[in-house]
């Protein structure tokens, strides 16, 4: 069977190459825009072919996105449906199933697993689905059919929230597509017991990406005063008590996450040395500071700061901020972990500025460990310098 696609076309400066050798987008100044381009329904699949008339694959069109076409599969007789997405959805879970002993992690990373812009968290017999490109949006119930079909959860939200989909000019919406969920879920991971929000939570509801870095400052955490900045529903907390800290205190803005890490402190039954202080960060770090508070392990991750471009400056000053507040609230010879989840602050940039921070509070130290995020999210070669997670670990002095 084929189908019968419309075909785009590379202008003859585009660099064909890169995309014959796995770079998976087209930028809009690189394809022919004549007047039915410009007039393709976002979302539409197509044949891309290059100056010279010769395909190159199947790729997804949207003339209102910078990203104007993402690759879908090198074979331009591909037909995309629901069986072709629940070949890519079995290959993804079978890497899965073969990381991970319990059905909890990220079963899709967009591009990297075959499907651009789509983003799939499981949580045992429920999943979230991002739809971040035009074209999962317009295939959403073959997404849901196909990710029903081959992992047998029963409710299946749709998170269509957050900056990718403002990029493809989809607008927000959320909501449940299949089957029921009246309460939180509960996630094992690290020892320790999260609930998530599912259908009013940040993103998908929990933060997969964090969890080789809350094992690590786990490892820290034994006997251990811990501060959690930013906590969310307590992803280094609640990792530091399973692992035997003394005591945890998690920071959020958010009563509502607050109120999540609580319930995952009573399901692990170490609610009585857990606590939660509901306050912006920055002025909950500097009320810590003159209360003369102090901490063997101090943990901040913030939201993205960088997001993109434009934000680089002001975020890189907003995390040498958090590491500057941080850094004395350390007791001598403890830990601090500083996290960045911006991608357009790369490495060295955000490992810069913290060190900054660290100097301009007064300290010094060293940095133990580097963490990114894990397996679950895996990235393809030619887009790995857009890595979005980072996690510095430092030991600081006396």
């Amino acid at each position: 069977m084929t189908a019968e696609y419309p075909v785009v076309r590379l202008r003859p400066k585009a660099d064909a190459r890169a995309i014959r050798h796995g770079f998976p987008w087209v930028y809009a100044d690189e394809l022919v825009m004549d007047r039915r381009t410009q007039g393709i329904v976002p979302g539409t699949i197509a044949i891309l072919e290059d100056d010279a008339h010769r395909p190159m694959g199947v790729v997804t069109i949207n003339p209102k996105s910078k990203i104007i076409a993402r690759m879908l599969d090198r074979d331009e007789g591909a037909v995309i449906n629901r069986d072709w997405i629940a070949a890519r959805l079995t290959r993804a879970l079978a890497l899965r199933e073969r990381l991970f002993d319990a059905p909890f992690y990220r079963l899709v990373h967009a591009e990297a697993d075959g499907l651009p812009g789509v983003i799939i968290d499981r949580f045992g017999d429920a999943a979230v689905i991002q739809p971040n490109a035009a074209w999962s949006e317009a295939m959403i119930a073959d997404l849901a059919g196909a990710l029903a079909d081959v992992t047998g959860v029963k409710a299946i939200v749709k998170n269509g929230t957050g900056r990718a989909r403002g990029l493809e000019g989809l607008a927000e919406e959320t909501g449940l597509l299949t089957g029921a969920l009246d309460a939180p879920v509960e996630v094992p991971m690290n020892g320790a017991i999260y609930l998530a929000d599912l259908l009013g939570g940040q993103k998908t509801g929990l933060f997969y990406d964090q969890r080789p870095n809350h094992a690590f400052a786990a490892r820290l955490a034994k006997g251990a005063r811990v501060l959690d900045i930013f906590s969310h529903v307590g992803g280094f907390g609640l990792a530091a008590l399973a692992a035997g800290a003394e005591s945890a205190l998690a920071v959020d803005g958010s009563a509502a996450a607050l109120g999540l890490a609580a319930g995952g402190a009573k399901a692990m039954g170490v609610a009585d040395r857990f606590a939660t202080r509901k306050g912006d960060a920055f002025a909950t770090m500097e009320a810590l500071a003159a209360e003369g508070a102090g901490f063997d392990l101090v943990i901040c991750d913030p939201p993205a700061f960088a997001p993109a471009k434009p934000a680089l400056e002001a975020g890189l000053r907003a995390y040498e901020r958090v590491a500057r507040l941080a850094a004395p609230l350390v007791a001598p010879g403890g830990y601090l972990v500083l996290c960045s989840c911006s991608h357009a602050a790369d490495l060295t940039q955000f490992r810069n500025a913290s060190a900054r921070g660290i100097g301009r509070g007064g300290r010094r130290g060293q940095l133990l460990h580097t963490g990114f995020a894990g397996p679950d999210h895996p990235q393809l070669p030619q887009l790995a310098e857009t890595a979005y997670l980072k996690a510095l670990f430092f030991r600081l002095d006396g």
